[in-house]
């Protein structure tokens, strides 16, 4: 992998990611009786991984909090404003959670499977 360009990496990172979803999904389809079709894979494919998620919330309240470069320790308004920032995004990402869960048992109680 240390051959590969950034770009080839990255490539070949979220391919892995995409493989290792649809094989868990087609075993978890497999093991109820069912089948996954295209569709469900594509969608899920393409989520967000764990660690694109983190990216972007160090990104978003990065931006959003640090504008005083004249020290490297953070000033306490700044400090106070990260741990916010990170407080929102995870009670937000909870409650997604909690609402996919919802729909999850909704659907699986109704006999539907996700994505068809």
């Amino acid at each position: 992998m240390e051959a590969l360009n950034a770009n080839e990496q990255r490539e070949l990172q979220t391919r892995m990611e995409r493989k290792q979803i649809k094989e868990f999904m087609t075993v978890y389809f497999l093991r109820r009786g069912s089948t996954i079709d295209d569709h469900c894979t594509r969608t899920l494919a393409l989520t967000l991984s764990p660690y694109q998620m983190y990216s972007r919330l160090v990104q978003n309240c990065f931006d959003s909090c640090i504008n005083d470069f004249t020290s490297k320790a953070l000033a306490s308004r700044e400090e106070n404003c990260v741990m916010r920032c990170v407080d929102k995004h995870q009670k937000a990402g909870e409650r997604v959670n909690l609402r996919f869960q919802e729909q999850n048992v909704a659907m699986m109680q109704s006999g539907q499977v996700p994505g068809r």
